[in-house]
């Protein structure tokens, strides 16, 4: 896919994120056409890890004439939008791409794939293991006073909304990582300052996290505080390999500082 030069008038900038949307949106709405006659093979499927803690001979049902419609559109759409994450996510990154350092463009293609394989995890984490759990714990609250009727349009709904929310709350350890490397946040403040940092994922978490479930949230939080030490480890790995052991303690001047004699030495 082509990307397109630096230097461009503000129109050409707008026709371009224009063009880049356009693909998105047609990707998107192809692959959901075509995947919308599964779609009842797809429910099953995104229904079978909470199949254990509904309640007993609980159906899916539809609740309105055009329910079953709304519901597999919304399943083809959700579907469409997981099959497409890498052309997604590569328009995103193509925009930008003109605006980085030569240096940094050797970046790009690692990046996308972390980010997909990122958003798969993130995906897989929520399906065998927050899922569970979290409607689980959401059907207990009601099973002792009530019949819960098994909504499909609202079961569903809660199901991608937890799958989108886990995919994009797992790329939060990629952005940790860059904002180190690149010393736009020093890695001795990481460090220095991770219980603020967790208190942050703390609400992060509260925030993403759809369903207002306790279980759901801390499920997401102790994801997140692992793949946080993570990314900074990674990080401080490249760090020192990259620069030595003495640029964990750079700042981002430091950092422009050392590149900047580095270039100087190239010439």
């Amino acid at each position: 896919m082509p990307v397109g030069p630096a230097r461009m008038p503000l129109m050409d900038h707008l026709g371009e994120l224009r063009r880049r949307l356009t693909i998105i949106v047609v990707s998107v709405l192809i692959t959901a056409i075509v995947v919308y006659e599964a779609t009842p093979t797809l429910i099953q499927i995104l229904m079978d890890p909470i199949r254990s803690v509904m309640p007993a001979g609980s159906k899916l049902t539809v609740l309105s004439v055009l329910g079953g419609f709304t519901i597999r559109f919304k399943v083809a759409f959700f579907v469409g939008v997981i099959i497409c994450t890498p052309i997604i996510i590569w328009e995103i990154m193509a925009f930008f791409l003109p605006a980085l350092k030569p240096n940094e463009r050797k970046w790009v293609v690692p990046t996308v794939a972390a980010m997909v394989i990122l958003f798969a995890l993130g995906m897989v984490f929520c399906y065998f293991v927050a899922l569970p759990a979290a409607i689980g714990w959401m059907v207990q609250q009601s099973v002792d006073f009530a019949n819960v009727i098994a909504d499909a349009e609202d079961y569903l709904n809660i199901i991608m909304l937890l799958e989108i929310g886990f995919g994009i709350a797992f790329q939060i350890p990629l952005v940790i990582f860059y904002l180190s490397v690149l010393h736009l946040v020093p890695y001795k403040t990481f460090r220095a300052q991770w219980r603020y940092i967790y208190v942050g994922l703390m609400v992060l978490s509260a925030v993403v996290t759809p369903d207002a479930s306790p279980v759901t949230m801390l499920l997401m939080f102790t994801a997140l505080v692992l793949l946080y030490e993570i990314a900074l480890a990674v990080a401080r790995y490249v760090l020192v390999a990259r620069d030595g052991k003495e640029s964990l303690k750079w700042t981002r001047e430091d950092y422009e500082e050392h590149e900047l004699q580095k270039d100087e030495e190239d010439d």
